[in-house]
């Protein structure tokens, strides 16, 4: 009897931690540059894979994505962009264009240690995203390979996990001007 307690016991930890794992949290390690200071070369991450079922993407979301050229690789980026609008790198700027500013409104980026190189224009198709690492120099992102399709979002980053005296909880930053 007490063998099977614990064979019972193993096997239903076992299967809730292969549900929590596989549909609803997920680890990653952050490997390279192109998000810091937000997030630092090897951390831990834990990703929310359930959020995004039940709402769309929000500007300044940090989130995990399979690359674009190469889904065997996962990659970590800020959104900027949202479904339907038109973004324009110009200046060292993060302009974005969308009903509420049909003439454009420039993103107040605060978290940035250096302002934002190259020249892009994309409007951004539905289920699109304009995604920028933000270390904007190391970062290989939206002004390189496009969009980003939703398909592809694995989830939000929700904590830093490890280093533990690194440990926090992810928020969106605000942009102002009601964006």
């Amino acid at each position: 009897m007490f063998v099977y307690d614990v064979f019972k016991t193993v096997t239903t930890v076992l299967g809730v931690a292969f549900l929590i794992r596989f549909f609803l949290i997920q680890p990653f390690y952050v490997s390279g540059q192109s998000m810091e200071p937000t997030f630092e070369n090897n951390q831990y991450i834990i990703v929310d894979q359930v959020s995004y079922r039940l709402h769309a993407p929000h500007r300044g979301d940090v989130v995990v994505f399979k690359y674009p050229r190469n889904v065997a690789f996962s990659f970590i980026k800020r959104i900027v962009g949202l479904p339907g609008e038109t973004v324009i790198v110009h200046d060292g700027e993060v302009t974005i264009i969308n009903d509420q500013y049909p003439n454009g409104v420039s993103l107040e980026e605060d978290y940035l240690a250096t302002r934002t190189s190259g020249e892009v224009r994309t409007k951004l198709g539905k289920n699109e995203y304009f995604v920028l690492g933000d270390n904007r120099p190391s970062s290989s992102d939206s002004r390189s390979w496009g969009v980003l399709p939703r398909h592809l979002i694995v989830g939000k980053v929700w904590v830093v996990l490890y280093p533990f005296d690194e440990f926090k909880t992810v928020h969106p930053p605000s942009y102002g001007k009601g964006l």
